[in-house]
């Protein structure tokens, strides 16, 4: 069963998924009083795949926008992108190259947050009363943007495709 599971995830899911919400659950481990370590290996497969997604689409909808708006990083035109990977086959290898070191971003600043988030819950009961709540509130608002800016990726793809 887990072997089959394995087979399914491809390098991009490994690498800015799963290795990700792998290194995010051993560090809180170690670093705070939160523990997401799981002993059953398929549980923890899929528990490191989400906080992994997690942390990927903080990556995706905070960090990248922070670093394109300060000029940090400029990206090229999404036509010409789409244009060039038909012709050049190392682009995609490039932008998951890409993608994986934005998510290490994120995961090294949602690391960070969440030793802070340990040390103010232990001196705040309210803060941590609250706390999830909160938390809950952004994942969902966190998938309901990704969910519309992978909306648009497939739409300006399809855009695209009918100009061929």
């Amino acid at each position: 069963m887990m072997q089959a599971v394995l087979e399914k995830i491809s390098s991009y899911n490994i690498f800015n998924f799963l290795l990700p919400g792998t290194v995010f659950a051993f560090g809180s481990d170690q670093f705070t009083n939160t523990t997401f370590v799981q002993d059953d290996l398929l549980v923890a497969v899929f528990v490191y795949y989400f906080l992994g997604l997690i942390i990927s689409r903080v990556g995706s909808l905070v960090i990248e926008p922070i670093l394109k708006r300060t000029g940090f990083v400029s990206f090229a035109d999404y036509s010409d992108f789409v244009d060039v990977s038909k012709k050049d086959t190392t682009l995609a290898t490039l932008s998951e190259v890409n993608n994986t070191l934005r998510t290490m971003i994120s995961l090294s600043l949602i690391v960070s947050g969440t030793i802070a988030y340990d040390r103010v819950a232990a001196i705040s009961s309210n803060f941590a009363l609250y706390a999830p709540y909160v938390l809950l509130v952004s994942i969902f608002a966190l998938f309901l943007f990704a969910y519309r800016k992978q909306t648009a990726y497939i739409t300006k793809r399809v855009a695209k495709g009918k100009s061929l």
